[in-house]
Parts: C-alpha cells; structure tokens; sequence
C-alpha cells in the first residue's frame, strides 16, 4: 500500500518546510478566513475535467504510467504535456480547458502522471532519475503517438525531463539546420513551451529565505527526508498540525500572488500531500544534481516557448532567462507577480502563448 505523505511535507514544500516552517507559522490563523472563500463549484471542478480516453503505458522497467487523452486520435497535432515534481497531470487543469475551446477537434492532448507520481505506478528509487523521466517520455510517444508532428509542453521537472528527452532522442527534434516549418519522418517535435524551470544549478537556490537558513538546506533537508521516509506513522502524528501549515507553505513558496484564488492554493496543496514521502526523497537528489545544458542545445532547432514567473523561489526568473540565453531565437515571456505554479495562478499568462505556438504549427 502506498504510503501518503502528511501535508507537512510534500515536493518543494517539503524541501523547504524543515528550514522554512517558523518563519511562516505566525500565518496559519489566517487558513481558515481564506479557505472560507472557497467557491464549492469552483472547487469541484479541479480534477473532474472530462476525458476521451484513458490509458496505462508500460515503461522499459514495467512500470505503469496512467495516461488521459483529449480529442481525437487522428487529429493533426498532439500536445503533450509533462508535469512537475509532486504534481499530477491536473496541474495543466486551466490549460487543458483553454486549449479545447481554442482547438477543439483539431489537436489531441496527451497527460500522463510521472512515475511515483498521481495514479501512476510506484518505482522503486534507483529509476527516480530525470534520466528515466526522458525515457518514460519516449515511451509514452512510442505508445500512444507513434506517428505525427507533436508538441511537447512541461513544467518544472517536466520540462527538466523534456530537456532529458532531447539529449537522448535528438532525431526526434527538428535540427537546427532544418527549415522554419520543416520536418523529417523522424523530426516529429518542432515546438516546445518549458515554463517554470531550469537547466541546473538548482543547489545555488535560496528558496526565498535568508542566506543562514538557505545554506542550511543543502545538508539538512535531505537527512529530513530519509528519517521522513522510514518514519512515516511518526509523521502522520504531526498531520492535523501540518495541514495548515503546508497549506501556508504551499501558497508561499508556490505563489507570488497575494491574492491567489483559495480555491487554487487548496488545490495544489492536495496534489502535494498525495505524493509518498518517499517519493520526494527519492527524487530530491536527481533534481539538486541536475545539468540540462546538452538537452538545452538540442532543442536549438526548435520553436522554443519559456514561461517563468518574477516570483518563483523554486527555479527563479534567472534560471529560465539562462536557457534563453542559450537559446537566443526563443521566446522568453516574464509575468510579473507569479510563482512557480505558473499555469494555476496566472492561467492567463500561460494559455495565450501557448494557444499561439500551437497555432503555428497548426498551420
């Protein structure tokens, strides 16, 4: 049986929760007022969107991932989307509507939960690598999109994995000697949108806090996470407690907004505490460790979307302007006042771009 972590640890939260935790406790009275403006029918709607099909994609390792599919099978174009680090497929909630009021029939949407990750299968650690993560991906293509151009969308880890993906299987990319608009038999990926990430160096991040306590985090969260991982029935005692909590750490570290939709922030909140606490220590230490430099040349050849928020503490604004850097024919859009949960809290942000790079390979 899977074990869940508590809402106090969870994903980036959880990295940060041992460091961060009393200097945002004094916030906690305020969960309850905030969490009073939840709309019902709002709520109800996250995770319930309807789906064309659904799917298990078995990876070289046997494991299952759970996939869903919007619109139809011999639509022109396929939009795949790679979540990020203790999220699920529903993250791209906002973006799964926006992109079939815009298209409707024209594209097909691909979601698939990552590996340990939503109802996907539970992998045992020495694969919770951004290395397998590329894999998977191919394998999700291979199954269920083995012909036809493609659109690869990911956020934070997800894009880290896309980055993975292109270092591996860079004859499935355009290559930067191909024409504006064209394509091989292989080259089946000529546009990419990565919001919310980085190609490494994710070590030097301060999350937010003050430099003392940042460098801190290095040594300690990952000794927090294994003692996590074995004790889980003594983490749980501190739930009721945590809840809150982790709902204030969600919207601190997550948002940048102030006035983020409750709604919204309870949201993630949930993805987060559904990830095994295992599960984050497993994938802590690929992440920490990660170099997207090789993966981010490969992708030179492509229409290259990167969306980054002015307030992410996570992968700061920096680190998604040093992939534009290298890849200087790129789109870079900054949004002002918005975190690392990008595509939730600013939908608008994110839909508009990417409804317009979709578009030009629509065309």
């Amino acid at each position: 049986m899977r074990r869940r972590v508590p809402a106090l640890i969870g994903g980036a939260v959880a990295a940060a929760t041992a460091a961060a935790a009393a200097g945002v406790a004094f916030e906690r009275h305020s969960v309850s007022r905030q969490r009073a403006r939840i709309d019902a029918r709002t709520a109800a709607r996250f995770g319930a969107l309807p789906v064309d099909r659904e799917s298990v994609v078995v990876t070289e390792d046997g494991l299952a991932l759970y996939v869903e599919e919007v619109g139809p099978l011999n639509a022109p174009l396929t939009v795949v989307f790679v979540h990020g680090f203790t999220l699920n497929l529903g993250s791209f909630h906002f973006q799964r509507i926006a992109l079939s009021d815009a298209f409707g029939d024209r594209i097909r949407m691909v979601f698939y939960d990552q590996r340990s990750h939503g109802r996907s299968g539970h992998s045992d650690s020495k694969y919770c690598t951004l290395e397998q993560l590329g894999r998977d991906l191919n394998s999700v293509i291979e199954a269920r999109m083995p012909v036809g151009p493609i659109v690869l969308v990911g956020h934070s880890m997800g894009a880290m994995a896309v980055m993975e993906f292109a270092r591996q299987f860079p004859t499935l990319l355009r290559s930067s000697a191909g024409k504006p608009k064209g394509r091989t038999k292989k080259s089946r990926i000529s546009a990419i949108a990565l919001i919310n990430t980085s190609a490494g160096q994710l070590r030097t991040v301060t999350l937010g806090l003050p430099n003392v306590v940042a460098r801190l985090r290095g040594p300690v969260v990952p000794i927090v996470l294994r003692r996590a991982a074995r004790s889980v029935h003594l983490v749980e005692r501190g739930r009721a407690l945590g809840k809150d909590l982790a709902w204030v750490m969600t919207k601190r570290l997550s948002f940048g907004s102030p006035d983020v939709d409750p709604a919204v922030v309870d949201y993630a909140a949930a993805m987060i505490a559904a990830t095994p606490v295992d599960v984050v220590s497993d994938f802590y230490s690929t992440l920490m460790d990660h170099d997207g430099t090789e993966g981010v040349e490969r992708l030179a050849g492509c229409e290259v979307l990167l969306i980054g928020g002015t307030k992410d503490t996570l992968t700061p604004i920096s680190h998604t302007e040093a992939i534009a850097a290298a890849l200087p024919k790129s789109e870079l859009i900054m949004v002002e006042d918005a975190g690392h949960l990008l595509m939730l809290e600013k939908p608008e942000s994110v839909d508009g771009p990417l409804i317009a790079l979709i578009e030009s390979q629509c065309a």
